[in-house]
């Protein structure tokens, strides 16, 4: 588990909610997270390397209002290695999909990194984007930045 056996992420964002029992829903029932640990009001959780945090609002360290949707600015891009079955299983819990599945390649110097993407939003509005990686290929000649 998260914090005995797996070293902590250098990057773990904490998500203020506003119900935490409907974020653990969906986080551990629907996309499959796995609790690290929990204590009253605060869940640590964790889908392959990727962790979070969620904390039922609001928080003493809020830095402005907390009007939906949350994150408003921000999405967090978590690898997982079936996008399309987290699709579905979106689909099968009535989970409103904010971008279906696509495959995208993005440049980096002279080379394409490639994923199948979905991008859906928490029950407090988070933007989550979901990467299956593909790999990489080479940047076709004539190609612009």
């Amino acid at each position: 588990m998260i914090g005995q056996n797996r070293t902590w992420a250098a990057l773990v964002p904490e998500l203020t909610c506003s119900d935490l029992p409907s974020s653990m829903h969906f986080y551990t029932n629907v996309v499959g997270f796995a609790v690290g640990y929990l204590r009253p009001g605060f869940a640590y959780l964790g889908l392959g390397d990727a962790q979070l945090m969620l904390e039922q609002g609001p928080s003493d360290w809020a830095t402005g209002t907390l009007d939906p949707p949350f994150g408003r600015g921000i999405n967090l891009q978590i690898e997982i290695d079936d996008v399309d079955a987290l699709a579905n299983r979106l689909r099968a819990s009535n989970v409103p999909i904010f971008v279906d599945v696509a495959e995208n390649w993005y440049r980096a110097n002279d080379l394409e990194h490639g994923q199948r993407e979905l991008l859906v939003q928490d029950p407090d509005g988070y933007l989550l984007r979901f990467v299956t990686v593909l790999g990489q290929r080479p940047v076709k000649s004539g190609t612009p930045l």
